[in-house]
């Protein structure tokens, strides 16, 4: 499996609504912060990587976190992005971290 290194991804929000959008309320840091593109899942259990339909392992290409109570995913869970660097098939799983 192909590894990229560690990108975080920072929020920059465009309009007023955007910004008003982000933060929570009751959870803590990192909650909201944890988006970026390669390194490792956070969080995710190993035997929980998914496989493509070519039979390979997938790579993790990166995460994206919960943006603020209002869109909260399944109590601040990250969703996780896999690829096939030989099929290019993609496939995301969905977790609390």
């Amino acid at each position: 499996m192909r590894r990229i290194p560690p990108i975080p991804l920072v929020t920059s929000p465009e309009t007023p609504e955007a910004e008003r959008a982000i933060g929570f309320q009751w959870a803590g840091d990192p909650v909201g912060k944890r988006h970026r593109i390669g390194g490792d899942p956070d969080g995710m259990q190993q035997g929980d990587v998914p496989v493509c339909s070519c039979g390979k392992h997938m790579s993790f290409y990166g995460q994206l976190d919960s943006i603020g109570d209002e869109y909260c995913i399944a109590d601040c869970a990250l969703i996780y992005v896999f690829l096939c660097w030989d099929c290019f098939e993609t496939k995301s799983v969905l977790q609390s971290a």
